[in-house]
């Protein structure tokens, strides 16, 4: 024989000769007639097509390279069943370059499910698709809608995902979410900084089996004008409210008056108020809202064990959340402050203006601006009810016109003790819930309010989920928590003691001469 032809026949034999022939085919096309008159853009355009399929190949021969290698074990399953070898199997598997077939040892015995250890060593999961497919699929979940992440699939790689399992995908893939922040060991932070925790609801549209019980029975008992959507006004009773958590650190920052009072948009504003370090934010459709201020309260604790630091909580009045608020700082023994969320109370005070004053006029800034100065300065918001229901009396308002001002003077009232701005400012703590406010529209708004989007509460869940994690800086530490968790419970759980067999054997260390 040649050693031309034994060089041929020793090519053949290799499982990598299929992507060779794929890295020349391209070779060959980018040294074509036509490619030498091509543009950047289509030569670009056809490297990105040619090598999916390079990539593919060479992912193929990879998996036939492992699948000859694997040698026969003894297999005894967590039932303590031995299952002797019983036959070769195949399955597809779905990569980021495409599919590929998988051929491994099968092990079984009578009654018993099958064993395949080459599943494990690759470490793929239970159905189609690789955890790298479903990494790109939750990473783009997190950004953009399913049938977005469908169309970057299919333009980036050489994965074909339908939207029911990109869906189902990103439901997966945030199933460990609140085990990753239980069991994650955080040092407690060494600062004397403020521990701050916020929090606030959001409703998302849902499906109508979606909606919690009592939302349900008042949609079902709701007629609707249209069969295929919702009409203009029909929108109460068909959301479901999640409830938005923030916790974070930030240095105490001494102000006056004249910084709030105007906005404190000024060069003193951006060049020393100090930022939010450590911040967390999630939210939960599922969960309850009592069930998302403990964990909260959890992860406070985990930051200040001790509970040396002052803990601050800001807050919108709202009467439920202000008692689990209360609830959790008892049952986790922690002493913390309460500050009434100074963007709410502006938005009664300009509600209630616009009845004393025509809207959009200086007479109702300076109306605002002297309610606002009062509480401020430390009066009361009982006081400045008072005084607020007595000067719709004065003015004669009928009921109608009264009632923003009547809203605005009972919400001040309810709320007095958690007013006092004055003492707030000195202390150098935060009076408005810019970041919970901030949660609520990237984690919520911007994706789930999408119009004519109905959210399926597995589905809400677990992109609000995968947002939270990407918004924190978490994304990647919790990948991997994921994906060992998913190999214990797709592989380890299935074999006696936890222990999978090695069914390629380790490779021999090369002999190195010591001269």
């Amino acid at each position: 024989m040649s050693t031309t032809a034994a060089t041929i026949r020793i090519a053949n034999d290799s499982p990598f000769c299929e992507s060779r022939r794929a890295m020349k085919k391209l070779e060959d096309d980018l040294t074509s007639p036509t490619a030498m008159h091509a543009t950047m853009s289509e030569i670009e355009q056809l490297m990105r097509t040619q090598s999916r399929e390079m990539l593919r190949a060479m992912m193929q021969a990879h998996v036939d390279a492992r699948a000859a290698a694997e040698v026969p074990v003894e297999v005894r399953g967590e039932d303590g069943v031995v299952r002797p070898l019983g036959r070769r199997g195949t399955r597809t598997v779905m990569t980021e370059f495409g599919e590929v077939e998988v051929a491994r040892n099968l092990y079984q015995a009578p009654g018993v499910t099958a064993r395949a250890p080459l599943d494990a060593a690759l470490a793929l999961p239970t159905e189609k698709y690789t955890h790298e497919v479903r990494r790109i699929v939750a990473a783009g979940s997190a950004r953009a809608s399913f049938d977005e992440v469908v169309e970057l699939l299919q333009q980036q790689s050489g994965a074909e995902v339908p939207k029911r399992q990109v869906e189902e995908l990103a439901v997966r893939a945030a199933r460990d979410f609140d085990a990753f922040y239980q069991d994650r060991l955080l040092e407690p932070e060494v600062t004397g900084d403020l521990l701050v925790m916020s929090f606030d609801g959001k409703g998302i549209a849902m499906r109508f089996d979606d909606l919690r019980e009592a939302t349900r029975k008042a949609a079902a008992a709701t007629p609707r004008r249209l069969q295929t959507r919702l009409a203009s006004g029909e929108k109460p009773n068909r959301k479901r409210m999640a409830e938005v958590a923030t916790v974070y650190t930030v240095a105490p920052w001494t102000r006056d008056i004249g910084d709030v009072l105007h906005g404190v948009v000024g060069k003193r504003a951006n060049a020393d108020r100090p930022r939010p370090t450590n911040k967390r934010v999630w939210a939960s459709v599922a969960h309850t809202p009592q069930r998302v201020i403990d964990d909260a309260f959890a992860e406070a604790t985990r930051r200040d064990p001790e509970h040396r630091r002052r803990w601050l909580v800001l807050a919108d009045g709202q009467r439920d959340q202000l008692r689990r608020i209360q609830r959790a700082a008892l049952a986790a023994g922690a002493s913390i402050t309460i500050v009434l969320d100074i963007v709410h109370v502006l938005e009664y005070l300009w509600r209630a203006a616009y009845a004393f004053h025509a809207a959009g006029t200086p007479e109702a800034e300076a109306w605002v601006e002297d309610r606002l100065l009062a509480l401020l300065r430390g009066r009361s918001g009982g006081e400045v009810a008072k005084s607020m229901r007595l000067m719709a009396k004065t003015r004669g308002l009928d009921a109608v016109a009264a009632k923003p001002v009547v809203r605005a003077a009972t919400y001040l009232a309810a709320n007095t003790r958690w007013l006092h701005y004055d003492r707030a400012l000195a202390a150098g703590l935060p009076i408005a819930t810019g970041v919970i406010e901030g949660a609520c529209r990237y984690l919520v708004q911007d994706r789930m309010g999408r119009t004519g989007a109905r959210w399926s509460l597995e589905g809400a869940e677990a992109v609000l989920r995968l947002r939270a994690l990407r918004t924190s800086g978490d994304f990647d530490d919790y990948w991997q928590f994921h994906l060992a968790k998913e190999h214990e419970r797709t592989h380890q759980a299935q074999y006696a003691d936890g222990v999978v067999p090695a069914v390629v054997p380790p490779r021999r260390p090369h002999l190195t001469l010591v001269k």
